[in-house]
């Protein structure tokens, strides 16, 4: 109560001068200015973030992934679409960069100050009157949000009080994960990788090549027919195929690797190492809880590692002797793990967990895949070509290149969303499996052959072992190979080759 008896007048929220003028520039849609230019090539995300942005039943849309590949633009895209194409008031959209944003020191709940801020500068109204008047929500985007202090709390309050849509974008996985923990309910996530080798066919070729795996559900994957037919569209596209996947081969996934093609490869690795390493070592892993600060020598030599033993999973007594000789230190092997488990965080390495289908003492280490082959390119500066071709000219490279193959299917299974995967460590009674898919009680073994010459007897004992087990449950095997030209006896086995495995999404 005021001192006159009255209710309490607030008067309109105020930042500093500074933060409002960038939030102005920032939005320029509210003085009548166009949406910031982005790339007219939407990413498979776009469809499905716009339909859990204005039809979902959780009110806020949580998109996570590495740095750098596209999730502001992405943000750009759906503020471009829901003014130009839904008929959304300009001044129903607020979008906040906070990796560029002004200091936010002296606002205790930053995240809030800012709604409200709009609320009562730029609406002119309160969020449920603006969302009354004109029957459309107000849509807020908040771009790397989960740097900010507290942000999960804040954002809970946003979504419990007020009629909005919410979309978060944010590059580290841990931070998302914590501030999940209180938003149950609340948020759904989708979760964007580097390019899809469609996506590279629609960037650089203009060619439009479509998904066999649906967007929603795994029962495909159970299917030896599902696989065969994979293969089949794979070879009748293959010209179009092929000529994605040597640019992809050459330069990765990540979208500026990708456009423009003019921009040599030395700047882009460059980029690559300054813009997604550096700066996820350095800027989201270095600090943690309660700003305590993480050996950022340690995470930068276990990148390193990670790059050099890309698609295997070196054993314990390799990290220590690896880490003693670039630290001059000795690391305990629960620290290793933590720090394994905060890249892996950071979505710059996938950590593929051993299938231990039996209790054991100690399990074995995680199998090592890299987010994208082209952060090993930058980081250690060495290509290793992944085509036919390319090994054909450098066939000292042939191990080398079969690792990194296994580090590429690695992190393109992890990517799928709700598929469990493993690998089947070597026992005695048990040849290791590369890698193991777990859809309901189903396993289904997967093995990379990578190189011209595959023995089809041979080259699938590890499968076939797997496959004469009945605990393991598994219709069929996998074999995934350089070329699409080989030939397997056992019915049970589909070979596919890489291009064409990496054509399912």
């Amino acid at each position: 109560m005021g001192n006159n008896g009255g209710p309490l007048q607030l008067g309109p929220e105020r930042l500093p001068d500074a933060l409002a003028r960038y939030l102005a520039s920032t939005n320029p849609w509210w003085q009548g200015g166009q949406v910031p230019d982005a790339l007219p090539y939407r990413r498979w995300a776009f469809p499905l973030l716009l339909k859990r942005l204005t039809t979902g039943l959780a009110p806020g849309v949580v998109l996570r992934g590495p740095r750098q590949v596209g999730k502001s633009t992405l943000q750009a895209q759906l503020v471009g679409e829901l003014i130009a194409a839904r008929g959304v008031p300009a001044q129903h959209v607020l979008r906040v960069q906070f990796d560029r944003i002004p200091s936010l020191r002296g606002l205790g709940d930053p995240l809030l100050s800012v709604v409200r801020w709009f609320q009562d500068h730029i609406l002119g109204s309160s969020l449920h009157e603006a969302a009354r008047s004109s029957s459309q929500p107000v849509y807020i985007f908040l771009d790397e949000a989960q740097n900010v202090r507290d942000w999960a709390p804040q954002l809970k309050s946003i979504l419990d009080t007020w009629p909005v849509r919410v979309m978060l974008t944010g590059s580290s996985s841990l931070r998302i994960a914590v501030g999940q923990d209180s938003l149950a309910g609340r948020v759904s996530t989708v979760e964007l990788g580097p390019l899809l080798l469609r996506e590279i066919a629609g960037l650089r070729l203009g060619e439009e090549l479509k998904p066999l795996l649906p967007e929603n559900g795994l029962e495909p994957l159970l299917h030896q027919g599902f696989w065969q037919e994979l293969a089949r569209a794979g070879r009748l596209r293959h010209h179009v195929r092929d000529k994605a996947f040597a640019a992809y081969a050459e330069r990765g996934g990540y979208p500026r690797a990708q456009v423009p093609t003019e921009v040599s490869w030395p700047e882009v690795a460059d980029q690559l190492s300054e813009d997604v390493i550096r700066r996820a070592i350095n800027h989201d892993l270095r600090l943690g809880p309660r700003g305590r600060r993480r050996d950022e020598g340690l995470l930068q030599a276990l990148f390193r590692l990670a790059c050099r033993y890309a698609g295997q999973a070196p054993a314990r007594p390799l990290y220590t002797q690896e880490l003693q000789r670039a630290l001059q230190a000795g690391v305990p092997w629960q620290r290793i793990l933590t720090y394994l488990r905060f890249l892996d965080d950071s979505l710059l390495v996938r950590l593929v967990a051993p299938l231990e289908v039996r209790l054991r003492r100690e399990q074995s280490p995680p199998k090592l895949c890299l987010a994208d082959h082209a952060l090993r390119a930058a980081y250690l500066q060495e290509q290793v070509p992944l085509t036919a071709e390319g090994l054909q000219l450098s066939p000292h490279l042939r191990d080398l290149a079969g690792h990194l193959a296994e580090s590429v299917v690695g992190s393109f299974l992890v990517g799928i969303p709700g598929l469990e995967v493993a690998y089947l460590p070597a026992r005695p009674d048990q040849p290791e499996v590369d890698f193991v898919l777990t859809i309901g009680y189903r396993r289904i073994p997967l093995e990379v052959k990578y190189r011209h010459r595959v023995d089809g007897e041979a080259d699938t004992v590890g499968l076939r072992s797997f496959l004469d087990q009945p605990h393991f449950e598994a219709p069929f095997g996998l074999l995934v190979t350089l070329t699409d030209d080989v030939q397997v006896r056992d019915p049970r086995i589909v070979p596919i080759s890489l291009p064409s495995l990496l054509l399912m999404r």
